[in-house]
């Protein structure tokens, strides 16, 4: 996910690939201001209310980083639109999946970071937690429908969407339906929601977007996916 005037799920290649080195300097001032956070207790009350330890903590935060420069294939569409003649100087940036690309297709993967180790984690939390499944259903399902009707494709950007509604609606949601736990049900409904309402849902509109290649959890670690579960587990 890329942060524009909102927060952008689903990131497509065209814009994604033309600032990597200045991502590349913003994730790492990001994890490293993250670490202070955690040091002097700011995040620390987010993962104890997940109940994570510190060392379990940075785990998180050191495995979405590294996911987060890996996108895994997974079908492609039919492209409505011409990609930007700029994506073939962008191909090396691409690395394996280069390969793949095909300018008349859109090809559709998931990133790691982004995508994979936040849907791991909230399996963990649904274990680590008793929380019930029609609730956890019913939280995911209102944070979907908020997620979809707030986001927006943007050409040669992305899905955007509002940075604060998500999270905002994943904490309302959370202590209102479950309010002794709320904190678990945040990030499990703010982080798939997001997956599913900005990202999933979206995916008819990536092929008007100009772009070859759509990473579903868009740029990784400090995307909206994560930053929606921590500030709605903030929140809650």
């Amino acid at each position: 996910m890329q942060l524009i005037s909102g927060q952008a799920c689903l990131n497509t290649s065209h814009n994604r690939r033309k600032n990597v080195p200045l991502q590349i300097i913003a994730g790492i001032f990001l994890f490293a201001t993250l670490f202070v956070f955690i040091q002097i207790g700011v995040l620390t009350v987010a993962f104890d209310k997940l109940g994570l330890s510190q060392g379990s903590a940075m785990l998180l935060l050191i495995s979405s980083l590294l996911g987060s420069s890996v996108n895994l294939p997974l079908f492609k569409l039919d492209a409505a639109r011409e990609p930007d003649p700029s994506w073939q100087k962008r191909l090396r940036w691409m690395g394996g999946l280069a390969r793949q690309i095909d300018p008349n297709k859109v090809l559709i993967a998931i990133n790691v970071g982004g995508g994979i180790i936040p849907m791991a984690f909230c399996i963990y939390l649904l274990q680590l937690h008793p929380l019930p499944i029609a609730t956890v259903l019913g939280a995911i399902a209102l944070q979907t429908a908020v997620c979809f009707m707030f986001s927006r494709p943007i050409p040669g950007l992305g899905v955007g969407m509002p940075i604060l509604v998500a999270p905002l609606a994943a904490a309302i949601i959370a202590v209102t339906l479950s309010s002794d736990q709320s904190a678990p049900l945040a990030y499990i409904c703010g982080t798939l929601g997001v997956l599913l309402g900005a990202d999933l849902l979206r995916l008819g509109d990536v092929r008007n977007l100009g772009s070859p290649l759509a990473s579903i959890g868009g740029a990784g670690t400090f995307d909206g996916v994560f930053i929606t579960g921590i500030v709605a587990v903030l929140l809650a």
